[in-house]
């Protein structure tokens, strides 16, 4: 069993333990969350739903992210992936949530956003935390790194803890 598929399994040992759901929010994994947590099957019992928010039009539309914050700080930024999280969870119903932005390349970078620059958010309805990882190589490459650190952050969270790094 490879290791998306071991940490999905353990957050929904987790959340069932909880009794609680998780959401998701992806542009750049393009569902790769939501497609690694419906891997484990009963996940319908801890996953609320799935937005894949390719496009800002989208990501107004089924998230409420204020366009004003795509002029002002990009699409790849903390402040988008929390408006994200934020809406994910509170449009689902879900007590958890996650949120991905990021330049999977192999273009669409700049000096500012490199290729494999990626913003991550996760909420749990008193808190969110966003995280900027700068991952390596292709395109599935950055995808795959950027699916596990959802995982692991979504881990953290469901036990009380930061979901960031350290």
């Amino acid at each position: 069993m490879d290791s998306i598929t071991q940490l999905a399994e353990r957050l929904g040992a987790a959340l069932l333990g909880l009794g609680t759901q998780v959401s998701t929010a992806e542009s750049c994994t393009g569902g790769g969350i939501a497609e690694a947590i419906t891997r484990i099957a009963g996940s319908s019992a801890w996953f609320e739903a799935g937005y894949v928010t390719y496009s800002n039009t989208q990501k107004t539309a089924q998230l409420g992210v204020p366009t004003e914050l795509f002029v002002r700080v990009g699409a790849v930024s903390r402040e988008v992936v929390e408006a994200m999280a934020q809406g994910a969870r509170l449009r689902s119903g879900a007590r958890f949530s996650v949120a991905v932005s990021g330049v999977a390349g192999p273009g669409g970078g700049s000096p500012e956003k490199p290729v494999g620059t990626v913003w991550l958010a996760w909420a749990d309805g008193e808190s969110c935390f966003a995280e900027r990882c700068q991952f390596a190589g292709d395109r599935d490459a950055v995808r795959r790194q950027t699916v596990l650190r959802a995982l692991e952050g979504l881990l953290r969270l469901a036990a009380g803890e930061n979901p960031g790094w350290g």
